[in-house]
């Protein structure tokens, strides 16, 4: 048997994929009678037909279909592989996925130092999702916010920040209860949730006062639009203290009670295990950074 005709198979698999030779000669960027010489070869090679012609438009044979969904398996699987490769053999560029609160409150207000740092490192930062699968094949380095995180294969996990939450809201809130804490007010205070209400029940049910989730509230998705929504006063919302630090050190936000939740909630690290020495080099610069600067915030706050 002569060598495997790649090309008529690759084109063979997106006619049945895409059910017509017009579709498949425009996903390839090539001419219909170019699909149609490199299906005859593929037949030729073969020396069966793999469409039935008597329709109105081909119709792959059963044999046919089925040569068609393992191939498109294994070329999907050579697409990832070739992928990996790609990222050893092209550019250094670190890619981070970080959660938005992550990205926007700790991130990229310190990223210019890690830059002035290491002018050498390329980095691109893209969003990571709150329950969504994180697919490290193209990222080197995610945070995270989880419940005991547990270490995924492939990957190793560090606690970056600690979850706990309490509410804060804006100053002129704060001046308006005087002096209260907020457990023990029973006012009409707007509530802000974020996709939830889950943390002010387990709040309340800690301050035994359930008086104020009488408010409906305001909920919010993203937790920058909850900082931003706290921050512009339109209400008290439960925010993890170490993404509002910020906030609280500058005076724009106060927290009203010492009483917090989330406890067993963290940021995490995650690190893809690599074997690219290049890119290795710049995640251990980059952990090195962090956590370097997350110590001494911590020290000096």
């Amino acid at each position: 048997m002569q060598a495997l005709p790649l090309n008529a198979l690759r084109v063979f698999e997106a006619v049945v994929r895409l059910g017509s030779f017009r579709a498949a000669a425009e996903e390839l960027c090539v001419s219909q009678s170019a699909v149609s010489h490199q299906i005859r070869h593929l037949e030729e090679w073969f020396a069966c037909p793999l469409f039935d012609r008597g329709g109105s438009r081909p119709q792959p044979l059963p044999y046919a279909e089925h040569l068609a969904a393992t191939l498109g398996l294994n070329f999907q699987d050579m697409h990832q592989a070739c992928q990996r490769v790609h990222r050893i053999s092209a550019s250094s560029t670190l890619v981070i996925a970080a959660i938005p609160s992550v990205a926007t409150c700790w991130l990229i207000p310190r990223l210019s130092d890690f830059r002035r740092r290491h002018p050498e490192i390329d980095i691109r930062i893209i969003y990571a999702f709150h329950g969504q699968t994180i697919d490290f094949g193209e990222i080197d380095l995610a945070f995270v916010f989880a419940e005991n995180q547990t270490q995924q294969a492939g990957t190793d996990t560090h606690l970056f920040l600690r979850g706990i939450s309490a509410p804060v809201c804006s100053p002129a809130i704060s001046q308006s209860l005087q002096g209260k804490s907020l457990q023990d007010v029973n006012v009409d205070i707007q509530i802000l949730h974020d996709s939830n209400s889950s943390g002010w029940e387990q709040w309340c049910r800690k301050a035994g006062n359930d008086k104020i989730l009488e408010s409906a509230g305001l909920t919010f998705e993203d937790f920058n639009l909850l900082r931003a929504a706290v921050l512009s006063g339109q209400g008290v919302a439960l925010c993890p203290l170490s993404m509002v630090q910020e906030d609280l050190a500058g005076g724009h936000l106060v927290q009203l009670s010492e009483l917090t939740v989330m406890e067993t909630y963290n940021y995490y690290l995650i690190e893809r295990s690599l074997s690219n020495s290049s890119t290795q080099k710049s995640v251990d610069a980059f952990k090195n950074w962090l956590f370097e600067v997350r110590d001494k915030k911590s020290r000096t706050g």
